[in-house]
């Protein structure tokens, strides 16, 4: 009795021992978010193993019926087979096959594959005896068909199938069973892609399955088990230790791939090279798809640079996020804003005079008309308004950004696009308007207990009301209006599409070097930017003309899947005032005349301002404009009276300029220098 107990507890050993060296065979396989295989990496034999939870019956029986015959009926060995085999070796010296698949799978565990002794034979044989004892048939047929070699570094029976033929086991032919069958003995030179498997796996099909017209299958010319997916996920830090599972859609992320890919193309001529793409769910912060190259098997025109992580300036892209604390800090999208020219002192010493994109001044004008047309000048007042140093803190504390330098050296230039930034981060950020004023750490991996820090620039570790709901409508109104931004816009555009309810902005740096647009859903977020690595400009591309094109496929594409769902935003905090003949979005408890003033200046002078410098010429020209009708004077001589005149200095120095309205009420002035050029 106690030796039985200790064969039993040995073999127990055994047993365990075997089921830990086939697990230290599995590799590390990177999956996407519906298990479809990513990347695969060398397994600990320097081999590629995609393991199989099952094995087709059609297959099952052709595997036993070449192998071992009596696989059910044994206990790991086949007396009969072994019996024999010792005779015909004792006979003529010469070994003769006679292991069960129980045996073949104890050798792959092992690793004796190669190395036939008989010690390693009897090793062998208890291995298999152990295995047996607790573990059922099917188990060891599966665990034998993702163990067993069948050449070019290629392990495993699904391995095997989607290297030599490109396709899942399940989905291989009679005749591609039998040609990866014939593998078996001698994997290095019958393999199918070599001219002996077609012989060997025509005998087989004879033998087995003579009802079974043999046809020589097509080969694939190379494998890679890595997909083009694994590039972005790859250079953004996403290498799992152990085998995982991420959020991302490879099918969607190859057809997105493709999209920018061919608008790439149509915009060569325009100097645009690169472009990225990502697509993340608002609600869970799941990236679905990011797409940083248009092909990551080049090594030209920097198709190695994975641009969806890489930060460049976003444009006009920060202004809803400017709006939506301008908003929070009690302005409205009825507050009139004066669209003209501003002086703003910067701490390089000079004086920034912000331009709209199109250099127009528009005059008195609505926020809501300010950022459906993308207007610079009104955002920059915004910002002002809100204020430099609290605005930096809005982006370092909710939205925990990390700036590549300091706020400082943006200061106002925030609101006119130069605040780096990447796609990722960038498109995460927009989360927040789709999903009501919260953002959730972005997610990777779908096991809620682990993730990677992403993306670069932002390190939300907690889910975060980053703006209140009704401040996040207020915007959301704005952004989603077509019909407001139909001047900078048009009627018809690429950031029209056949549905209601999305918000979009365009975005485009400084000389063109970047076209951006980030829109949503309730359902997805996408953001798309193009350019070129280089960094060199583009040729007069928006963001409109450039990214557009690309956003609008790509949103058509997402709204004909099932992560589309037709639900609009709601904006149930809003309500609606007549303001002037015009109705507009407001807060139920808002005193409109408080809201619609609070970024009204009451200055005469609105063409100067204090300390401009201008260069004498024989033509220089100095045109002097005041909100109302007042007397001009130039160093304390009267020049003309009205709205507007024209000042023509003919000596340098400095001048001072006043204007006295004529009723008495107010007066203004201020001092200009004129210097040589």
């Amino acid at each position: 009795m106690f030796g039985f107990i200790a064969l039993l507890v040995t073999s127990h050993f055994l047993y365990t021992d075997a089921l830990q060296r086939y697990q230290n065979q599995m590799p590390v396989i990177i999956y996407d978010r519906h298990q479809i295989p990513i990347n695969l990496t060398e397994n600990s034999k320097g081999h590629y193993l995609y393991p199989l939870n099952t094995l087709p019956e059609d297959f099952k029986k052709l595997l036993i019926a070449k192998e071992d015959a009596y696989f059910y009926y044994h206990f790991g060995i086949n007396p009969v087979s072994t019996v024999r085999a010792i005779f015909y070796y004792l006979k003529d010296g010469r070994s003769y096959g006679a292991s069960t698949i129980t045996q073949q799978l104890a050798k792959n565990i092992l690793g004796t594959e190669s190395d036939r002794t008989f010690t390693n034979k009897l090793t062998e044989v208890i291995y298999a005896i152990s295995l047996e004892l607790f573990t059922s048939k099917e188990e060891l047929l599966l665990m034998y068909a993702n163990t067993a070699y069948l050449g070019n570094q290629v392990q495993g029976f699904e391995s095997a199938s989607l290297a030599y033929f490109g396709k899942s086991l399940k989905d291989t032919s009679h005749s591609e069973k039998v040609s990866l069958l014939a593998t078996l003995s001698y994997p290095s030179t019958r393999n199918p892609w070599e001219k002996d498997n077609e012989q060997i796996a025509n005998f087989l099909n004879q033998k087995f399955s003579p009802a079974e017209t043999f046809i020589k299958p097509d080969t694939t010319k190379k494998y890679n088990f890595s997909k083009n997916t694994y590039f972005e996920l790859n250079t953004a830090g996403v290498n799992c230790e152990e085998t995982c599972i991420t959020t991302v859609d490879s099918s969607v992320t190859e057809d997105i791939r493709e999209i920018l890919s061919k608008h790439i193309e149509k915009g060569w001529s325009n100097k645009i090279k690169n472009g990225a793409v990502v697509i993340i769910n608002p609600h869970t912060s799941e990236v679905i798809a990011l797409v940083g190259t248009r092909n990551p098997q080049s090594i030209q025109d920097g198709n190695q640079i994975n641009m969806a992580i890489s930060p460049r300036p976003i444009g006009s892209t920060v202004k809803p996020f400017i709006y939506a604390k301008g908003f929070t800090d009690g302005l409205r999208p009825y507050t009139i804003v004066e669209d003209r020219e501003y002086k703003y002192p910067i701490a390089s010493g000079f004086s920034l005079y912000p331009k709209n994109y199109d250099g127009q001044y528009r005059g008195a004008i609505t926020l809501h008309e300010a950022l459906s047309n993308s207007l610079n000048v009104p955002s920059v007042k915004t910002l002002e308004y809100i204020g430099l140093e609290k605005f930096y803190a809005f982006l370092s504390g909710p939205l925990a950004f990390e700036p590549i330098q300091d706020y400082d050296s943006y200061q106002y230039g925030i609101a006119l696009g130069g605040l780096e930034m990447d796609l990722l981060t960038l498109t995460h950020y927009f989360t927040i308007f789709p999903n009501k004023g919260v953002i959730a750490p972005l997610r990777i991996l779908t096991d809620s207990a682990n993730n990677f820090d992403l993306p670069p620039q932002s390190h939300i570790t907690d889910v975060t009301r980053v703006v209140e709901e009704p401040y996040i409508e207020l915007v959301h109104a704005i952004i989603s209006d077509r019909f407001t931004g139909v001047n900078q816009f048009g009627l018809v555009s690429s950031l029209s599409l056949p549905i209601t309810g999305y918000g979009v902005k365009t975005g485009t740096s400084r000389d063109f070097h970047d076209s951006w647009v980030v829109g949503y859903t309730s359902d997805f977020v996408v953001g798309v930017w193009m350019g070129n690595s280089e960094n060199k400009p583009l040729d007069q591309v928006s963001g409109q003309t450039g990214a557009g094109a690309v956003w609008h496929e790509v949103m058509e594409y997402m709204i004909n899947t099932p992560y589309y769902h037709g639900n609009n935003l709601s904006l149930d905090h809003l309500s609606r005032f007549n303001i002037n003949r015009n109705e507009e979005w407001g807060l139920p408890a808002d005193i409109v005349s408080e809201h619609q003033s609070l970024l009204t200046t009451d200055n005469l002078i609105i063409s100067i301002h204090q300390g401009d410098v201008f260069a004498l010429t024989e033509n220089t020209t100095i045109p002097l404009k005041a909100r109302k009708i007042v007397t001009w004077t130039v160093n304390g001589q009267s020049l003309a009276e009205g709205t507007e005149t024209i000042f023509h200095p003919t000596e340098t120095g400095n001048y001072e300029i006043e204007a006295i309205d004529v009723l008495g009420e107010k007066r203004e002035r201020l001092t200009i220098t004129i210097t040589t050029q």
